[in-house]
C-alpha cells in the first residue's frame, strides 16, 4: 500500500488520463504481437487486459505497464509451430511460477550480471525476426506458412513473392506514411493508432474485398469477457515444455527489469526488482487460464505512461481497463483491420528496438564485447534465442576471465632506498640489485581459476635460484577461489620442499579467512603471516645465512651494509641462524 499512500483525486486525474492514452497505444500492439506470434488477436487484448493489471497491482514499479510485447514474438512463434497454441499456455504458466521464484529467492539483482553485448545481441536479433516476419503482410503475399527458423522465413518470402498485392503495399506504405508523420503534426497522439484507423478506413472503402483482413484470416473477434479455462495439465507436459518455459520465464524477467530500470531513470525513483519477479510471474500465472499468451513490462508502453504523467500503478490498472472496455465495445470493427496495416506497426517496433546505435558503437570497438555482440546477434536470427543467450554468456564469462586474468600482476620487488619511507618498488630490481637469498613479490588482482596458472608460474619460475625466504606481500588481493587455492598451495608446498620459507603480508580479512578455512593458514604457518612488509623483512634478514652475505655487492637492503662485512666464525654453528621451517 506504500505506492499508494497520500494518493489524492488530482493524482488519480493524471493516471486517468495517462491508462488511457497507454491503452490506446496498447490495442494495436497487443492485437500486433499476437497475430505475429502466430495466435488469434484477441488472445493479445486479454493479455494486456489481465497481465497489465496484474502487473500494475502486485510489480515492483509504480509506472510499469505489462501485457504482450515483441521481445516474446520469435520465441512464442516458435513454441505454437513445436508444441501448439494449449502447450504454449502450459509453457506461460510454468513461467509464471519459475518468476514467482525467482522472486522469493531474491534473484532480481541478477539482471546486472547480464553483459550489455549479450542483450544488444539478441534485442538486434529478435528485431531482425519480427521485421522481416512482417514482410509477407506488407506486400500482401498469399499462400505463406510460418516457419520456426529464420532461413525457412526467408525462402517461403521468396517462393510467395510473386503473390504481392498491390493494394496491400498501398495501405501498409499509407499506414507507415501516417505514422512518421503523427509524431510530428500531433505529438501526443500515437501515430500507430491513427495509422491503422485511416488506413483500415481506406481499404474498407475502397479495397473491401482485396485485402487480407483480421476478419478474413482470423475470423471475428468476441466482444465479450475471456472465459476461464483449464489446460490439461500432465507431467509429460510439464517435462517437454521445461525449455520454453524456462526461456520465457528469463526473458520475460530480463525485459521487465530493463523495463523498470528505464522507468527509475526516467523518474529518479527506484523499483523493487524481486516484487517485480514477483508480480510478472503472478500475471503469467493467472492469464493463460484465461488464453492470454506470456506477457512482460513493455519499455515503450511504460515510457509513455510516464511521459502522460502517470504518479501511480493506478495508471496501469486504469489501461487494462481501458482495454477491457474497447474490447466490450468495439471488437467487431476490428476485424476491418487490414494486415497490412499492422505490418508497419510492428517492423516500426523492430526498427525501434534494435539498438542500432548502441549495436554499431560495440561493433567498432573490435573488442571481445564486439565479438560477444555479433555471435549473440547472429545465432539469434539464424538458430534460436535460447542457444543465442547461451553462448553469449558463455563467451561474455570467458572473456571476462581472461581480461581479469590480465589484470592480475605479479612483480619482483625491492626497497626504494632513495625514498625515505624505503617503499618497496619493482622498478629498483635489476640484475645487479637483486638479493640472492629473499625474494619479495607483489601480487595484486583476484587468484581465481583464469589467473592462478599465471601466479603459479610468475613465482616459482623466478625463484629457479633458490633464494630462502619468499615474501608475498598480497594486500590487493582481493578473493581466491579453490583454483587459485591450488596453485597457491602447490607454491606453498614446492618453496617448502626445497627448504625455504613463506612470508605473506598484508592480507585482508576476507581473503585471510579463506585461507584458515582452506588450510593454506597452517601450511603457511600463523607465525609467518605480517600485517606490514617491514615486519617480514626485518624477520627475514634477522635470519639469514651470513656467511652467503659476505662480498655480496647487490645492496638490497640498508642492512647489506653491515652484513657483507662480519665474516661468521670458522667454528660457528650455522644452523643457529637458519630460518624457521
Amino acid at each position: 500500500m506504500g505506492r499508494f499512500e497520500g494518493y489524492t483525486i488530482n493524482y488519480f486525474k493524471k493516471d486517468l488520463l495517462s491508462g488511457i492514452i497507454v491503452g490506446i497505444v496498447a490495442i494495436p500492439l497487443a492485437m500486433s504481437f499476437a497475430i505475429a506470434s502466430g495466435v488469434k488477436p484477441e488472445y493479445g487484448i486479454y493479455t494486456a487486459i489481465i497481465a497489465g493489471i496484474l502487473i500494475s497491482l502486485f510489480g515492483g514499479s509504480k509506472f510499469q505497464i505489462g501485457g504482450p510485447t515483441g521481445a516474446f514474438v520469435p520465441i512464442l512463434l516458435g513454441i505454437v509451430i513445436a508444441y501448439g497454441y494449449e502447450n504454449l499456455l502450459i509453457a506461460g504458466l510454468m513461467a509464471g511460477v519459475m518468476l514467482v521464484l525467482m522472486g522469493i529467492f531474491k534473484l532480481g539483482a541478477l539482471i546486472k550480471f547480464i553483459p550489455r553485448p549479450v542483450t544488444i545481441g539478441f534485442t538486434a536479433g529478435i528485431a531482425v525476426i519480427i521485421f522481416t516476419g512482417q514482410i509477407g503482410n506488407f506486400f500482401g503475399l498469399s499462400g505463406m506458412q510460418s516457419h520456426e527458423y529464420f532461413i525457412d522465413n526467408i525462402q517461403e518470402i521468396a517462393t510467395h513473392f510473386h503473390t504481392i498485392s498491390l493494394y496491400s503495399v498501398l495501405i501498409a506504405v499509407l499506414c507507415l506514411a501516417i505514422q512518421l508523420l503523427t509524431p510530428k503534426v500531433l505529438p501526443k497522439v500515437p501515430g500507430a493508432l491513427v495509422g491503422i484507423v485511416v488506413s483500415s478506413i481506406i481499404a474498407a472503402v475502397f479495397f473491401s474485398d482485396q485485402i487480407q483482413t483480421i476478419g478474413s484470416t482470423y475470423g471475428a473477434i468476441p466482444s465479450t469477457l475471456p472465459e476461464f479455462h483449464l489446460p490439461e495439465i500432465t507431467f509429460e507436459k510439464i517435462y517437454m515444455l521445461l525449455g520454453p518455459a524456462f526461456v520465457i520465464a528469463m526473458l520475460g524477467g530480463i525485459e521487465s527489469l530493463l523495463s523498470a530500470v528505464v522507468a527509475d531513470g526516467m523518474t529518479n525513483s527506484k523499483h523493487n526488482s524481486n516484487k517485480e519477479l514477483i508480480g510478472q510471474g503472478i500475471a503469467n500465472i493467472v492469464t493463460p487460464f484465461f488464453g492470454g499468451i506470456p506477457a512482460t513490462g513493455a519499455i515503450a508502453r511504460t515510457a509513455t505512461n510516464i511521459k502522460s504523467g502517470a504518479v501511480s500503478p493506478m495508471s496501469g490498472v486504469i489501461h487494462g481497463l481501458f482495454v477491457l472496455c474497447t474490447l466490450l465495445l468495439l471488437a467487431p470493427l476490428a476485424v476491418h483491420i487490414p494486415l497490412a496495416s499492422l505490418a508497419p506497426v510492428l517492423m516500426m517496433v523492430a526498427w525501434n528496438m534494435s539498438e542500432r546505435k548502441h549495436f554499431a558503437h560495440i561493433l567498432k570497438l573490435k573488442s571481445g564485447d564486439s565479438l560477444v555482440l555479433l555471435i549473440t546477434f547472429l545465432l539469434t536470427v539464424f538458430t534460436s534465442l535460447t542457444f543465442a543467450v547461451e553462448v553469449g554468456l558463455l563467451l561474455a564469462v570467458v572473456l571476462f576471465a581472461k581480461r581479469m586474468s590480465e589484470m592480475l600482476v605479479v612483480s619482483k620487488v625491492l626497497p626504494d632506498h632513495q625514498n625515505a619511507d624505503g617503499k618497496v618498488l619493482p622498478h629498483v630490481v635489476n640484475p645487479t640489485h637483486d638479493c640472492p637469498q629473499i625474494s619479495i613479490y607483489t601480487v595484486e588482482g583476484p587468484l581465481f581459476f583464469g589467473a592462478a596458472q599465471t601466479f603459479e608460474q610468475s613465482i616459482l619460475s623466478t625463484v629457479h635460484y633458490k633464494p630462502a625466504v619468499l615474501i608475498l606481500r598480497m594486500g590487493k588481493v582481493p578473493f581466491i577461489d579453490t583454483t587459485g587455492e591450488e596453485y597457491f598451495r602447490n607454491i606453498v608446498r614446492d618453496f617448502k620442499g626445497r627448504g625455504g620459507t613463506l612470508f605473506v603480508t598484508g592480507v585482508q580479512s576476507n581473503l585471510k579467512n579463506t585461507l584458515d578455512k582452506n588450510g593454506l593458514t597452517t601450511e603457511i604457518g600463523e607465525q609467518n603471516f605480517f600485517i606490514h612488509t617491514g615486519e617480514a623483512i626485518n624477520r627475514a634478514i634477522g635470519c639469514l645465512n651470513r656467511n652467503a652475505c659476505i662480498g655480496c655487492k647487490h645492496f638490497a637492503f640498508r642492512e647489506c651494509k653491515d652484513l657483507v662485512k662480519v665474516p661468521v666464525n670458522q667454528g660457528e654453528d650455522l644452523t643457529k641462524n637458519s630460518l624457521p621451517k
